[in-house]
């Protein structure tokens, strides 16, 4: 039977890496993508996909329960991405990250569980276990979040995982470590330093730069999610991780080399509220039963990140703008796109 593939946030960051990856395996019959295009959210991250006659786009909010209903009794899988995913955003928007995180993947799941899809992919963060001063979460960590973003995507983990134990929904949850490549909205911070250095902005670092996060290119937490979506076993959560673990100050100065620049385009200012010191994940699990492997080293990775947001500055100097509206479904085309 081939695979119809309902893909959340197909437009964002994650998403739209995710779904050309699904275009490109023949067993997969349709991938359609649906995503609010919010500031975040943007077509063009789908470019050339939409070359194949095999993606269909809906503009809309998975918190429609009607839409979610329509599209969901048609596909076979989900794959949820959509999600409010900036930590600063989240201090003072918490009551739309806990709407869109928590009731919408609850939208999404309870269509799931009347219209019996096969498969249930959940995508979430290792920002859900909280900071770490040693050590590593496994995926039977506790769940200790600080901040808001993170607080709603560990409700939404709870809840997908309920849905497999009460309805039998076939769900999967990953958590990835930070993402990072091409396309990324440049409020996230290697695009953000790349931007400002593009731009011969300053660069701020937060504190003294001794947070420690792990960063992962963003096709190896892509390939990670389709070895959940086609192996993994419903009711479990999969750590995706195994890129480079850096502190931010050590970040800095990976892109600033990348960028050609020097520690003159620095500025240190005070730390931000609730900056867990350290996060990191033990990512054996999926390595062991799904042979999952990272592919990207983190310089080269990063490189081609730069290259990118070099050629293409139409593309994210809008977006350091005022937010505009989301457009209409009537006026999207087929733009080019990375």
């Amino acid at each position: 039977m081939e695979e119809t593939t309902l893909v959340t946030g197909g437009a964002g960051f994650i998403g739209s890496h995710f779904v050309k990856r699904l275009l490109r395996r023949e067993d997969v019959a349709r991938v359609t993508v649906l995503d609010a295009l919010t500031y975040a959210g943007h077509i063009e991250n789908l470019g050339e996909a939409f070359l194949s006659p095999k993606l269909a786009f809906v503009q809309g909010s998975i918190l429609d329960a009607i839409l979610v209903d329509e599209l969901v009794q048609r596909h076979t899988a989900v794959v949820h991405f959509a999600a409010e995913s900036h930590v600063d955003r989240s201090f003072y928007e918490a009551g739309n990250f806990l709407a869109a995180n928590v009731l919408g993947t609850h939208t999404l799941l309870d269509a799931a569980a009347r219209f019996g899809v096969d498969k249930f992919v959940h995508v979430s963060t290792d920002e859900v276990y909280g900071p770490l001063e040693t050590g590593a979460a496994t995926e039977d960590f506790p769940l200790r979040p600080t901040v808001p973003y993170a607080a709603s995507k560990a409700a939404s983990d709870l809840v997908a995982l309920s849905y497999f134990h009460t309805y039998g929904v076939p769900v999967c949850v990953t958590r990835s470590s930070n993402n990072y490549g091409p396309c990324q909205h440049p409020e996230k911070i290697i695009p953000l330093f790349v931007t400002n250095l593009l731009k011969s902005r300053p660069l701020t670092l937060h504190g003294d730069g001794r947070h420690v996060r792990n960063w992962l290119h963003v096709e190896d937490n892509c390939a990670g999610i389709e070895l959940v979506l086609r192996g993994g076993t419903p009711g479990e959560a999969y750590n995706i991780g195994g890129g480079t673990d850096l502190t931010n100050r050590e970040l800095t100065g990976r892109i600033l080399t990348a960028c050609g620049a020097d520690w003159d385009a620095v500025t240190y200012v005070p730390d931000r509220r609730s900056n867990d010191i350290r996060y990191a994940m033990d990512w054996s699990k999926i390595a062991h039963d799904l042979g999952y492997q990272p592919q990207r080293d983190f310089e080269t990775g990063v490189a081609e990140t730069v290259a990118w947001y070099h050629a293409n500055p139409g593309r994210w100097a809008p977006l350091l703008r005022t937010p505009a509206a989301p457009q209409s479904q009537s006026s999207i085309t087929a733009p080019a796109g990375c």
